[in-house]
């Protein structure tokens, strides 16, 4: 047990730490090849952040465990929302500008709740995984035009300042994204190994350990960058860090996790987490897309204590049903 234990933390450390090398390094990289800063915010920032769920779901899979896949998947999505913005909406209230983040919004809504219902037959087969990889394609075939038309867009003017405050030879950047992906591979290596056996000394199934260990572990780079945005002011980057990785989440880390593994969804994982997820994004598409009548959304310290409150008692809830 004591083995286990050891490899999960040496394995979230590793991977939380190669994660933001590999981020680091892809955006300036992206930034040399003279990607547009929107494209870079919305795709290679936050879904790079999802390295982490990608390596550990794939792994997982591959190995005959889509259960921590899968728990990786909607404990990740909770966390992001629930966890992550309800703790910076506290700490500072989130002001939504980017007309491109509000077009994402309801579009998150609206996949989540594809993927609910794909999952409803308490089954994830490859015909399920394909329809989320071929919406996730579309998906980065619509975020590439608007990041090549959008460039005044908020968004934009924020992630280009972040980029020119990290200058970076190409060279040292490039070196960060093979270091980070090589790490990133033997980091959720170790954290899969240990989390499966967790798993088994506590007769706990794998989906509840990837609902709280894996998926609080892997969302750790979504809190940092997020937190760290906040601070400066740049709450799009915040927002875009959290709505980026989980559409990254749900369509390809999910798509390509189901089409190496299919999975059976348990009734209860759908009752209670795939439901979960679906209700709190729902409630962010409506607290952040703007409707009190001006044209900016605004997520308050009220609801980001709520939002923060909904996780503690999702926490408390399964583990005192699952560790008891």
């Amino acid at each position: 047990m004591l083995l286990f234990l050891l490899s999960v933390v040496v394995g979230l450390v590793l991977l939380v730490w190669s994660a933001g090398r590999f981020v680091d390094g892809s955006a300036v990289a992206a930034r040399y090849f003279r990607v547009p800063p929107l494209l870079i915010g919305m795709v290679i920032v936050g879904f790079g952040t999802s390295a982490p769920e990608m390596t550990v779901s794939v792994i997982s899979a591959s190995q005959g465990n889509p259960d921590i896949a899968l728990g990786n998947v909607f404990g990740s999505n909770i966390t992001n929302i629930a966890l992550i913005l309800g703790l910076t909406a506290l700490l500072s209230p989130i002001a939504v500008h980017s007309r491109v983040l509000r077009k994402e919004l309801p579009v998150l809504s609206l996949i989540t709740a594809i993927a609910a219902f794909l999952m409803y037959d308490g089954m994830f087969s490859r015909q399920d995984a394909t329809l989320l990889l071929i919406l996730f394609a579309l998906l980065l075939g619509w975020t590439v035009r608007e990041g090549i038309m959008k460039s005044g867009d908020e968004f934009a003017v924020e992630m280009e300042s972040e980029l020119e405050q990290h200058p970076m030879p190409l060279g040292k950047a490039l070196l960060l994204v093979a270091a980070g992906l090589i790490l990133l591979l033997v980091s959720s290596r170790m954290l899969v190994w240990g989390a499966v056996g967790i798993a088994g000394a506590l007769g706990v199934s794998d989906i509840v350990i990837g609902l709280t260990v894996v998926a609080v572990g892997t969302s750790l780079p979504e809190l940092a960058s997020s937190l760290a945005a906040v601070r400066k002011g740049e709450h799009d980057i915040a927002l875009g860090n959290v709505i980026g990785s989980n559409l990254f989440n749900i369509l390809a880390v999910a798509g390509v996790a189901g089409a190496i593994y299919p999975a059976t969804i348990d009734p209860s994982v759908f009752s209670r987490d795939i439901m979960i997820m679906l209700l709190l994004t729902v409630s962010l598409f409506v607290i952040g897309y703007g409707f009190r009548g001006q044209g900016t959304g605004r997520i308050n310290r009220i609801e980001g204590a709520l939002l923060l409150s909904c996780y503690v008692g999702y926490t408390i809830y399964l583990v005192s049903t699952n560790f008891g």
